[in-house]
């Protein structure tokens, strides 16, 4: 199922039954009601920002001292290049979001692990069980995930869910009507109804592509996984399946135990405020959260008409990038600024290298893409197809410290249209994690070279051609 309800319309034909068929006229209302939005200008956002003389580190007794977080962040490299406090407090200052230490991470290479510990997480629910989603799907694994959420309001555990109306349009009303007789409280975000939100402003096209569980405000999920059968599947090369038939999904979501939870607790229950007016049910939201790891991380959430925060961590990170810039995304239509800021870092000699589909939900995405490939290869950017996977993780490793997992694509629909989460971890074990994550999906991805690129037909030409018209909307 395709990420974002314009890219439907343009798909690939692949067999699912869980494919979104949005109409043709649905689109174009909805461009025709788009005021133009544009992102902040940031070719020179490290000269502009104004950080303090070291980033705010918060812990389970508090902000630690300016001493005491450049002293932690120092010990978090060796043998570098990269002076981390500096670039710390640059991201603050970029973000607004602070550093959050103590934290335990794990890495969810693909549905079924992901789908194994959120099911196992969920099941230890004593509390409250908050989950907020792009797509949940009226298949078997979204019914899965609701018979298993309905046990546990049963059983007393208080379960709030927002799902957005356009991620889940092909889910029949009737899935979301058997989640509320139960008791579960449910939030439709931004419905395509404009009547079931009578005097609010009809916001169509702002999504909520957010993907967050919280289970007792103690352990939190992020990355790129939706409830539905495609997301829970896994990569034909990790899952080692002898199925060549069905390409399965390759994504990426974490795990997060610890203080920065309760960043991840906010966040849905902002959500949830801006959607909808009678107050949750009274819960223990935020239990006090001792260190449970060694992991200092920023969570960093953007929203239509916010601060793009998101698109500023990124871009400063590839700005500031010493030896290396490896991303693995699903969907690459990127403003000017970023193209550029990929380009001057290969041209600065950093091993700059891309992991983008061969196969996609999404053609028209897929295309446009394709589209800045000829300026990236001509600056020394290294740029591979996945093969035998339908590729939606969106996760960026940089200098083998920064890294990041979320739901945030890399093009103008996540930048600029819809409410995104990521999570950013400075820490060189977990970058490792990281960087190995990403060389298996180099192992099971194809170059393209200059002298290949040049050599393709004018048709696909063409549809690059095309599908760049629309990259304001893709």
């Amino acid at each position: 199922m395709t990420d974002t309800f314009l890219r439907h319309p343009f798909k690939r034909s692949e067999p699912s039954r869980h494919r979104l068929a949005i109409p043709r006229l649905l689109v174009l209302v909805c461009l025709s009601l788009t005021a133009c939005a544009s992102l902040p200008d940031v070719r020179y956002l490290n000269a502009s920002l104004t950080p303090e003389s070291s980033p705010t580190i918060k812990t389970a007794q508090g902000d630690l001292s300016p001493q005491k977080s450049e002293s932690l962040l120092t010990q978090r490299l060796r043998n570098s290049k990269v002076d981390l406090p500096e670039m710390a407090a640059l991201e603050e200052a970029a973000t607004g979001s602070p550093l959050i230490a103590g934290n335990k991470l794990t890495l969810l290479n693909d549905g079924p692990a992901t789908m194994k510990a959120m099911i196992a997480a969920i099941k230890t629910a004593k509390d409250h069980v908050n989950l907020e989603t792009y797509i949940f799907g009226q298949d078997s694994m979204g019914d899965e995930f609701a018979d298993l959420l309905i046990q546990k309001q049963r059983e007393g555990v208080q379960v709030n869910v927002i799902y957005d109306s356009v991620g889940s349009l092909g889910t029949h009303p009737d899935f979301f009507k058997r989640l509320r007789d139960a008791g579960i409280a449910v939030v439709e975000f931004h419905p395509v109804n404009p009547f079931k939100r009578f005097g609010s402003s009809w916001r169509l096209n702002n999504r909520d592509h957010r993907k967050i569980l919280v289970v007792d405000g103690r352990i939190a999920f992020t990355g790129g996984i939706n409830i539905t059968d495609d997301y829970s599947s896994g990569s034909l090369f990790r899952s080692k399946s002898k199925n060549k038939s069905h390409l399965g999904w390759r994504d990426t979501h974490i795990q997060v135990e610890g203080p920065a939870v309760a960043s991840f607790q906010w966040l849905f229950l902002q959500t949830w405020v801006s959607q909808r007016e009678d107050d949750l049910a009274s819960r223990k939201y935020f239990p006090k959260l001792e260190p449970v790891g060694n992991k200092i991380v920023r969570v960093i959430a953007s929203k239509p008409g916010g601060d793009y925060e998101v698109y500023k961590a990124y871009v400063l990170a590839m700005q500031q990038a010493k030896t290396s810039i490896h991303i693995t995304n699903s969907y690459f239509v990127p403003d000017k600024q970023m193209i550029d800021a990929l380009t001057d870092a290969a041209k600065r000699g950093i091993d700059v290298k891309l992991v983008f589909p061969a196969v996609s939900d999404a053609s028209l995405v897929m295309h446009a893409g394709r589209s800045f490939y000829t300026e990236l290869l001509a600056s020394g950017v290294r740029i591979f197809e996945l093969q035998a996977s339908v590729l939606h993780a969106k996760t960026a490793v940089i200098d083998g410290y920064w890294s990041t997992v979320g739901s945030t694509n890399l093009d103008m629909r996540s930048f600029l249209h819809n409410s995104e989460v990521n999570l950013i971890a400075l820490d060189q074990e977990f970058g490792s994690t990281m960087e190995s994550a990403f060389n298996e999906d180099l192992k099971n991805s194809i170059e393209v070279t200059p002298e290949k690129w040049a050599e393709r037909p004018m048709s696909d030409r063409m549809q690059e051609w095309f599908a760049r018209q629309f990259e304001y909307w893709l």
